[in-house]
Parts: C-alpha cells; structure tokens; sequence
C-alpha cells in the first residue's frame, strides 16, 4: 500500500506541477493553418490571418470533454468578450478530429471561440508534446503578439490561471499598444 500511495502522491505532483514550452518569450510563432471549429461550423484557420486583427491567445489542451479542458473552455468563454474588447482573438488548439471540434465548439466553446485540430508536426512546433501520450498536446497557453513574437507563455496541466495569466499579458500589451 505505501508503494501505491507514493505513485499516486508522485502523480499528483506532476499533474499540479508546470509543464515546460520551448517556445520562449520573444520567440518567432510557427504558422498555423489547419480546420477549426466555430459555432459548430467547420472554417479554415490561419495564424498569421489572424494576426492581421489584434494578438492572438493561442492554448492547447489535451482533448475535448475531457474534465479539465471543459473547465478551461469555459473559462475562455467566459473571458471572450474581454479579450475581443481589447482586440485579441482566442484560438483553442488539440490533436481532436474535426468533428469532435465542431460539438466542442458549440457545447463547451459556448459558440465563443474557434477551436482548431492541431497536426502532429503543429503540437511539435510549439513543443507542447504531452509526454506521457506523445500523439496529444499538453495544456500552454501562449500569447502572441501582431508581429508573430511569443509574448507571453504558461504550461501547467491545470486549467486554473490560463486565463488569468494570459488576460494580464494581453492588458500588458494593450496598454503599451493603444488602439
């Protein structure tokens, strides 16, 4: 029994601990284009489109209805209309079908947000790998400025402070960018 409660102790630590992200602060976003969802209705998704409109808040999750990433949806829709007001766009990114997206979007999304199917070599790119099921992302939230450059990053496995964390980044560079 110890041996069984140790493993669980060194599981929660790890699911409460932060997850690294290798893309920097400062450093240059990959682009995406890739089918996303919004409202239920399949649409292409252009990072670099996107830009054109304001900051991007880009997050990856694990997978659609899950517990923790319908939290975290919820959360975003909730904040929606606060980063539109300050001229960001919320994109979600997971390895799930399109399909699965397209009822994620209206039922978790709230019809608030797109949410797009990141490719294996997307979830690469912006090295958010879960490590222990290498074929989904982790949980980052990353903010991304107009100019393509990584502005702000956070990687914990719990869904609690990614919006908070990248609300206060997005302020940040609304205050020194006024519309």
């Amino acid at each position: 029994m110890p041996r069984l409660a140790s493993i669980a102790a060194a599981a929660l630590a790890l699911a409460a601990a932060p997850l690294s992200a290798a893309l920097p602060v400062g450093a240059s976003a990959p682009e995406i284009q890739t089918q996303a969802s919004l409202a239920g209705k399949p649409m292409p998704f252009s990072l670099k489109a996107a830009l054109k409109k304001g900051p991007v808040v880009l997050y990856f999750y694990p997978a659609a209805f899950t517990k923790g990433c319908t939290i975290e949806a919820h959360d975003f829709a909730e904040a929606t209309d606060a980063f539109h007001k300050l001229g960001a766009t919320v994109v979600g990114m997971s390895a799930d079908p399109i399909d699965k997206l397209n009822q994620f979007s209206v039922q978790e999304c709230r019809n608030k947000f797109a949410v797009g199917s990141a490719s294996a070599d997307v979830i690469k790119a912006y090295d958010v790998v879960l490590p222990v099921k290498p074929d989904i992302s982790n949980r980052t939230s990353y903010v991304i400025a107009p100019d393509g450059k990584v502005i702000f990053v956070y990687s914990a496995l719990d869904p609690a402070g990614h919006v908070t964390g990248t609300m206060d980044a997005v302020k940040a560079w609304r205050a020194k960018h006024p519309a």
